[in-house]
């Protein structure tokens, strides 16, 4: 049995790495529904709007998203709300990427949120991996992120930074990417507070694809509300 080994490193990535069109393999939506704790997305489920209960913001009393769907019944008829359908096409940036709410679904979990300090943690099918690109949101400001990835033969930290779900994703970021961008955001009652401007993010961590991955360990720090919506791996070939 080899000793763990813990590394820990400054996260950055070169540039030529962001292209998700130049990574083999085929992606992985990682199994994440023990996690899940939050429910941030009005849904139209039955022909009946089913609001958020817990949300994207204000330490999840203040806001939440809505689907295409609910949207329009709530006759917000221009809408940036979220697909109906929570497969997010592939982009140059990331692989299709799909979230855990459902129109169909007007009961159960679809995020996990973490405010304050707080930790997760999730199993993920032992390969070799490219790519691992964790969907995210950050209110009332960013989230500092320390990501412990374990391998077989050992354990690296990664610490990296999560922009607020406000903010555009500055141009020189190798890591981040839009799962949804310019989207707006409902209060409790399913009343527009905002029409646009806000995103949900994926954070490629690049494991090492030289190594198997077992485990991922996401510790967040004291500032900002987080919401974590999915995980999708690109194993190697």
């Amino acid at each position: 049995m080899k000793p763990k080994i813990t590394l820990l490193i400054i996260f950055y990535i070169p540039m030529v790495f962001r292209v998700y069109g130049q990574r083999p393999g085929r992606e992985i939506q990682i199994n994440i529904d023990t996690l899940l704790n939050a429910r941030p997305v009005t849904t139209l489920t039955h022909g009946k709007l089913v609001t958020w209960s817990k949300g994207i913001d204000g330490d999840g009393q203040g806001d939440g998203y809505l689907t295409m769907a609910a949207a329009l019944f709530n006759k917000n008829k221009v809408a940036n709300a979220l697909p109906d359908n929570p497969r997010i096409e592939a982009t140059p940036e990331h692989p299709s990427i799909t979230l855990h709410y459902k129109n169909n679904d007007g009961t159960g979990y679809q995020t996990r949120f973490v405010s304050g300090e707080g930790s997760f943690g999730f199993n993920v099918p032992p390969k070799k991996y490219m790519g691992m690109y964790l969907s995210l949101t950050s209110a009332e400001g960013g989230s500092q992120l320390e990501i412990e990835l374990t391998y077989q033969d050992g354990a690296v930290i990664k610490n990296c930074w999560l922009p607020d779900y406000y903010n555009d994703i500055i141009a020189r970021d190798t890591c981040l990417s839009y799962v949804v961008h310019d989207l707006g955001k409902w209060d409790n009652k399913n009343n527009m507070a905002e029409p646009n401007h806000h995103n949900i993010d994926a954070l490629n961590i690049y494991p090492d694809p030289r190594r198997i991955l077992l485990h991922i360990k996401v510790k967040k720090g004291a500032a900002g509300y987080l919401v974590f919506w999915a995980a999708t791996g690109v194993p190697v070939k």
